[in-house]
Order: C-alpha cells, then sequence, then structure tokens
C-alpha cells in the first residue's frame, strides 16, 4: 500500500517547512503509526513476531519518544520558534533535494518500494538539511530522530523481518537516544549560568 508511505513522506516534509519545534512530537508519532502501518501491509501475515515488532514501534516511537521529548522542549521555556528558519534560501535547497531524493525512484515511481525509497531519501535530505540549519538542541534532537525513522522505514523493505532480539536491541539504542538527548536539552542554558555570577557582582556592589 501506498497510502502509508504517502504519509510518512507527509509527516517528514511538512513539519520542515511549516512546522513549530513544540509541534515535533506530533509529527515524530505521526511518522511512527505511518511506518508500522508500512510494516504490516509489507509482511502481510499476522505473526507473533510481526505482532511484537508492531507493538514495539508503536509504543516506543509513537507513544514513549514524543512525550519524553514534549516534555523536554516545554521544560526549556523557549519560544515556539520554526523548526526551520522560514527564508526562501533555505526553503530553496529543501525543496531541491527531495527532488534528488526522488530521482532515484522516479523510473520504477509506480512500485512500493521505489516510492518507499523516495521517502527514505526525502527524509534523510530534510533532517540533514535540518541539522545545517537550526543549531537550537531540541531541533537537533528533532533531525536526528526523523533520521532514525528514515532508517526504520528502509529496514521495513527486507525481505524478511528482523529477528526479534534485533527489533529489542534497536528499539533500546532508540529510547537511548531519546533519553539521553531529551536530558541534555532539558538542562539549564550555560547563558543563565553565566548570568549568574554577574548579578552577584551587581548585588555586592551596592551600597
Amino acid at each position: 500500500m501506498k497510502l502509508p508511505l504517502i504519509l510518512f513522506l507527509v509527516a517528514a516534509v511538512v513539519p520542515v517547512f511549516f512546522g513549530k519545534i513544540r509541534s515535533a512530537p506530533f509529527w515524530l508519532a505521526m511518522q511512527a503509526v505511518a511506518l508500522g502501518w508500512s510494516s504490516a501491509a509489507q509482511h502481510g501475515e499476522w505473526s507473533g513476531h510481526a505482532l511484537a515488532a508492531l507493538v514495539e514501534v508503536l509504543l516506543v516511537r509513537a507513544v514513549i519518544a514524543p512525550l519524553l521529548l514534549r516534555r523536554a522542549i516545554r521544560g526549556r521555556g523557549e519560544p515556539n520558534l520554526d523548526l526551520m528558519p522560514s527564508n526562501l534560501f533555505a526553503w530553496a535547497i529543501a525543496i531541491a533535494l527531495l527532488v534528488l531524493a526522488f530521482e532515484f525512484g522516479a523510473p520504477e515511481m509506480s512500485d512500493r518500494h521505489a516510492l518507499a525509497l523516495g521517502a527514505v531519501g526525502a527524509t534523510v535530505a530534510v533532517s540533514l538539511l535540518l541539522l545545517a540549519a537550526n543549531d537550537a538542541p531540541p531541533a537537533q534532537l528533532v533531525a536526528v530522530l526523523f533520521m532514525e525513522n528514515a532508517i526504520a522505514l528502509f529496514e521495513s523493505l527486507l525481505p524478511e523481518p528482523w529477528p526479534l532480539p534485533v527489533h529489542l536491541a534497536l528499539s533500546a539504542i532508540y529510547l537511548l537516544t531519546v533519553g539521553v538527548g531529551a536530558w541534555l536539552i532539558g538542562r539549564p542554558e550555560a547563558s543563565t549560568v553565566r548570568a549568574t555570577p554577574a548579578h552577584a557582582v551587581e548585588e555586592g556592589g551596592r551600597p
């Protein structure tokens, strides 16, 4: 089915152009839903392995990861800025990268695998652009998680699913990435820490 791939592509591309940082957890959850849907459609038959993999994707990527990211972003108390700076130069680069990504599958665009490769390439391209265009810690973490989801989508195209221990290991790595990243971006800003001595000097200099 092409519908889950289109949903994944929309959830990866739209927030880069029009999304805010605080809306990133929603888009991550939508990517995870599309990823689980695509994986289920790819393997067709329902087995204990397929069901466990689907539960892992939905629980870890659609629930836990967005919740940790949302808590870390809200904890920073920063303005809800654009995920990627809105300017024509950045948008032109993003559009060019999307076109190049889909050129790989252009000869066989009717094939599901070609569309999936285009979605993977487009997501990786916009993630790298986001890493280069926005140096805010939350945006950097969002770009990394977008790229992780693109890798998971590429793995879902394999003719045979990963063994369950591999799924669990990848899930643990993903959770570790989200947990450490959320902890890092939730720490107080260095500027706040540096402002404390200056404030103390000012208070000490008063008569």
